[in-house]
């Protein structure tokens, strides 16, 4: 659950300081199966996970120095999150990441790499 306005005219109504409240997936691929056969740790992956979304749960995204000045989207959250998950387990995974962010069942978006 976050909150944040978007400093452009092309989103309308939603310039103004609104709340969202989003369902991460994220996924982890890779081409063979790691010496425990799997393909990451899931612990591992639950730990970085919640270390990445716990720093923004019921924050404002406009007050946070990390985000000064961006237009934080779903698909710009979707990127900061797989790439901050991607540097808490790059050293025990090389695999390919995709994060989904969903906001409701019409509204979702990935960023994968």
């Amino acid at each position: 659950m976050i909150a944040h306005s978007f400093a452009h005219p092309g989103f309308g109504p939603a310039q103004k300081m609104h709340g969202a409240t989003y369902v991460v997936d994220v996924s982890f691929f890779a081409e063979q199966l790691n010496d425990m056969a799997v393909v990451i740790d899931i612990s591992l992956a639950h730990d970085a996970l919640k270390e990445v979304l716990n720093p923004l749960n019921y924050q404002n995204l406009d007050e946070l120095p990390q985000f000064k000045g961006q237009l934080t989207t779903t698909e710009f959250l979707a990127r900061y999150i797989h790439d901050t998950v991607k540097q808490k387990v790059s050293d025990q995974f090389s695999g390919k990441i995709k994060v989904t962010l969903g906001e409701s069942h019409i509204a979702w978006a990935s960023y994968e790499s």
